[in-house]
């Protein structure tokens, strides 16, 4: 016959077994539960591309309901719950997504907590103005002309390294550009003058081995921009303006002259005689030394080609009709390439076309 107390001990035993028993599939089951949640968070889904714009100030619950609509994530409950516990110092940020499927929930969370939202390329070429750049990017849709000009109108954001400046002519560095709908047009100016400072003060200004300040190079370079079509021949254009500047000779540039008549309104694409007597400081056929600013954007390899001119003679190059420059060190021998290269050249394209 069992005793009172070992039936007791018996009780108890059983008892705290069953605590174990039910501990360990409480246990269990959290496991399975964690293990459920995170091969669900992980697992790969659609097979679509799903573009979908986030508001800003879109409440998180409302943003989670979004993307799991779309299909993008999974249960947003679940994916709350990531967030909370697993990135409570993120933010899902704002703007235009495209989510290129099959991708997990994880994945495109972390999409848009990172903020790589759509952007549009935009290819601002060399050699354009102020108003000109302005013109380029209002027509491909990134904003206005007016609120662009305006925006490019200030040199605040150049004013450390050119305090002269009146403006952003010169400074808008001409590259492939990538914009997020929607961003403004002074941020989009911001980054031009960004990159522009990057690429100048970094490299070429260490560089210079003429001595030039910020305005003398870039003004230099816009002219050396308008001048040399040929990558290879900037830096001997560049030379000719340089050593035409150490003997104090006119620059004798003709794209100072269109961009004076540009800024009047009266340049109709043909340089003619009279405009060579243009009372305009930008006129080097007047006034010598450089003109009074940069002319145009100027790209990298004009930059370059101010900083660190090609160690040679010439005073004088005149163009050969494809492109390309046939350069002189005397005024006799400039006179000569003239004669072939202009008078004779089109003498007999003229008689060819008869």
């Amino acid at each position: 016959m069992i005793s009172v107390q070992a039936r007791r001990r018996r009780l108890l035993f059983w008892s705290v077994a069953g605590l174990a028993v039910a501990a360990v599939a409480v246990a269990a089951i959290g496991a399975g539960l964690v293990a459920w949640a995170e091969r669900e968070l992980e697992r790969p889904r659609g097979s679509d591309i799903v573009e979908l714009v986030i508001e800003h100030g879109t409440p998180l619950a409302s943003i989670l309901d979004k993307l799991s609509a779309a299909g993008v994530i999974g249960d947003p409950l679940l994916a709350r719950l990531y967030l909370d516990y697993r990135r409570p110092e993120d933010v899902l940020q704002a703007g235009e997504y495209r989510f290129e499927q099959p991708m997990s929930t994880v994945a495109a969370l972390d999409l848009v907590i990172r903020g790589e939202v759509v952007t549009y390329p935009v290819t601002v070429v060399e050699g354009l103005t102020l108003r000109e750049t302005a013109e380029r990017l209002a027509s491909e849709g990134f904003g206005e002309l007016d609120a662009f000009v305006a925006a490019m109108s200030s040199p605040a954001l150049i004013a450390d390294l050119d305090p002269e400046a009146e403006s952003l002519e010169g400074y808008l560095f001409p590259d492939t550009y990538a914009f997020p709908a929607g961003v403004g047009e002074p941020e989009i100016v911001e980054a031009m003058v960004r990159n522009f400072r990057r690429r100048v003060e970094d490299h070429l200004l260490p560089a210079s081995g003429r001595g030039l300040d910020v305005r003398s190079l870039v003004t230099l370079a816009s002219i050396v921009e308008k001048e040399a079509g040929a990558v290879a021949e900037r830096p001997l254009v560049a030379a000719v303006f340089h050593n035409r500047l150490d003997r104090n000779i006119g620059l004798y540039a003709d794209p100072t002259i269109i961009y004076a008549l540009k800024m009047a309104g009266t340049w109709d694409g043909n340089l003619r005689r009279r405009d060579l007597e243009l009372d305009s400081p930008y006129n080097t056929y007047i006034h010598p030394g450089l003109p009074p600013g940069p002319i145009c954007s100027p790209g990298e390899h004009s930059l370059r080609a101010a900083a660190e001119p090609a160690d040679v003679p010439y005073l004088y190059f005149v163009s050969r009709n494809d492109g390309t420059h046939v350069f002189a060190e005397t005024l006799a021998e400039h006179n000569r390439n003239v004669a072939r290269w202009q008078v004779r050249y089109w003498r007999e394209r003229r008689a060819a076309e008869r």
